[in-house]
């Protein structure tokens, strides 16, 4: 580049190739070489700047959009979570009704089938509207009422102004079903569990307690199971929401417990 530079100089422009120099110079020297180089070096060092950017922000772009197949997968996966034991189940009850000619037999298709509209077609986005979330967690409270009767005993109180709220779909309706998968199913007797929706400010406080397992199942097999959704639903909030966004915990002292800390703005 330097003998490129000098012979373009010399020959199409002027046989003084560095006039800015401390002296005339008319063939190569090593001062001239050495200032050309470092000259050199400074262009090849910021267009060298440039293309590692493109190529890291080109990177990261790639990640993202890994990131959020990813996250769509993964909620599909949540979507196909909602045990089809479940809508067996409610089905059978139906059947059962509509042979009673039951009161109860309209309302009961009513809450299945926005139930499964809101599973199939209002969760595509990566936000929902947090009193669409709760309504479909009351229609799955509703048919459970319908399955378990006088042995369910649900709490759920709503506390805050939850108008124009938004939170990722299907996040909350996990815990539910996971609280009546583990903590309803598996124990005999009046089971109860409790929900809590609480806003402040620009956080919603999510709260769920469901009895534990009965002692007779095995410990580890519940951990495992319980845990498969439970992870699935950490991983969504690692991609969906900053980390300041967010805080799960979970307790399994005499109940199992979770509260989420969530931002829904």
């Amino acid at each position: 580049m330097v003998v490129t530079k000098f012979n373009l100089t010399y020959f199409l422009i002027s046989n003084e190739v560095w006039p800015e120099g401390p002296e005339p110079i008319n063939s190569l020297s090593l001062n001239y070489v050495l200032d050309m180089m470092i000259g050199e070096v400074y262009v090849i060092t910021f267009i060298t700047a440039i293309k590692v950017t493109f190529d890291f922000l080109e990177k990261q772009k790639l990640v993202a959009d890994l990131e959020k197949t990813q996250l769509e997968t993964e909620l599909l996966f949540l979507k196909a979570q909602v045990s089809p034991h479940f809508f067996f189940n409610t089905l059978n009850n139906i059947h059962s009704l509509a042979l009673e000619q039951s009161e109860k037999t309209s309302k009961i298709i009513l809450r299945l089938s926005e139930l499964m509209r809101y599973l199939l077609y209002e969760t595509k986005s990566n936000r929902q509207s947090l009193i669409n979330e709760i309504q479909c967690i009351q229609n799955y409270l509703d048919l459970e009422k319908i399955r378990h009767d006088e042995l369910l005993q649900i709490s759920l109180s709503i506390s805050g102004d939850i108008q124009d709220k938004e939170i990722s779909p299907i996040l909350l309706l996990t815990f539910v079903e996971n609280a009546f998968k583990h903590g309803v199913n598996k124990n005999i007797g009046v089971k109860k569990i409790d929900i809590d929706f609480t806003i402040k400010g620009d956080f919603l406080y999510f709260t769920i307690t469901n009895p534990l397992p009965a002692v007779s199942e095995n410990k580890s097999t519940f951990e495992h199971s319980s845990g498969i959704g439970l992870e699935n639903v950490k991983k969504r909030l690692t991609l969906g929401y900053n980390k300041n966004d967010y805080k799960l915990t979970i307790n399994t002292n005499d109940k199992f417990t979770v509260e989420l800390k969530i931002k829904v703005t």
